[in-house]
C-alpha cells in the first residue's frame, strides 16, 4: 500500500511540474506574440513611406540573354522614379534588377534604394554588386516573408521553381488577405501565358481557385506595359493616408 501510494504521489507531482510547465511555456508564447505585434506596428510605419517593387527571378539567366535586357530596363525605370527594389541579391535576373536600378538612379540622382535578399543555399553564392542595402536570411519562410512586408508591388521575370514559389506565396498571401492589395506583374508572356491558362482551365474550372483570385495577376510583354501598372500603384500608394 505504502508503495502504491509513493507511486501516485509520484504521479502527481509529475503531472504538476507539466502542468506548471506548459503554464509557463504559455506565459511565454503570448509574451512573444505581443513583442511580434508591437514590432509589426512598427515595422508598418516604417515601411508605410516607401514605396518597392518586389522582382523575382531565375539566377541561371545570362548578360546576354534578351530577359536580362528586359529586367533591367524595368528596374532602370524603377530608379529615374526614386522607386526602390528588391531582389535575392543574387546573379541572374536578381543582378539584372539591382544593376537597372543603380543606373536608372545615377540618371536622374533618384534616392532609390536597391535590396538585396539573399538565402543560405548549401552552396556558395556571391551577392551581386549592385547593391545599397543587404539582408540574409537562413531560412525561405521568413526571407519570403521579409519580401512580402518590405515590398507594394511584385514583379515575376522567368524562372525555375524558385521563382514559381515566390509567384504563388505572394499570390496565396493576397488570396487570404494575409498582406495589401498589390500588383503581381508577371513579366514575358511567352513564358507565362501555358500556367495561366492551366489554373484558369483546370483550377477555375473545377472550382479549385475563384475567378475573382486572378484579379491581382497582371501579364505584360514590356518595360513600359510593366510601368504603367507600377505607376498607377504607385500613385495609389502616394495618396493614402500615412499609418500613425
Amino acid at each position: 500500500m505504502k508503495n502504491e501510494q509513493h507511486h501516485e504521489d509520484e504521479s502527481s507531482a509529475s503531472d504538476h511540474d507539466r502542468k506548471a510547465r506548459r503554464r509557463r511555456l504559455t506565459e511565454r508564447l503570448q509574451t512573444l506574440r505581443e513583442r511580434t505585434r508591437l514590432l509589426e506596428q512598427e515595422l508598418a510605419s516604417y515601411t508605410s513611406t516607401h514605396f518597392r517593387v518586389c522582382i523575382f527571378g531565375s539566377a541561371r539567366i545570362r548578360p546576354d540573354d534578351e530577359i536580362y535586357e528586359i529586367t533591367r530596363a524595368v528596374a532602370r525605370h524603377l530608379g529615374r522614379e526614386g522607386i526602390d527594389v528588391l531582389t535575392g541579391g543574387g546573379p541572374g535576373l536578381m543582378e539584372a534588377a539591382n544593376r537597372g536600378l543603380k543606373e536608372g538612379k545615377r540618371e536622374t540622382r533618384s534616392k532609390s534604394k536597391s535590396f538585396g535578399i539573399s538565402i543560405d543555399l548549401g552552396m556558395l553564392e556571391e551577392p551581386n554588386p549592385h547593391l545599397d542595402i543587404k539582408h540574409h536570411h537562413k531560412k525561405f519562410s521568413s526571407r519570403l516573408d521579409d519580401f512580402m512586408r518590405l515590398s507594394n508591388a511584385v514583379i515575376v521575370t522567368p524562372g525555375g521553381i524558385g521563382t514559381v514559389l515566390e509567384l504563388f506565396f505572394s499570390w496565396q498571401l493576397l488570396q487570404v488577405a494575409h498582406i495589401s492589395e498589390r500588383p503581381v506583374i508577371l513579366l514575358r508572356e511567352k513564358f507565362w501565358s501555358g500556367l495561366i491558362t492551366w489554373v484558369k482551365e483546370m483550377q477555375v474550372a473545377s472550382k479549385l481557385v475563384s475567378p475573382g483570385d486572378l484579379r491581382w495577376i497582371r501579364v505584360v510583354d514590356t518595360p513600359e506595359q510593366a510601368m504603367e501598372i507600377i505607376r498607377d500603384e504607385h500613385d495609389k500608394f502616394k495618396n493614402r493616408a500615412p499609418i500613425k
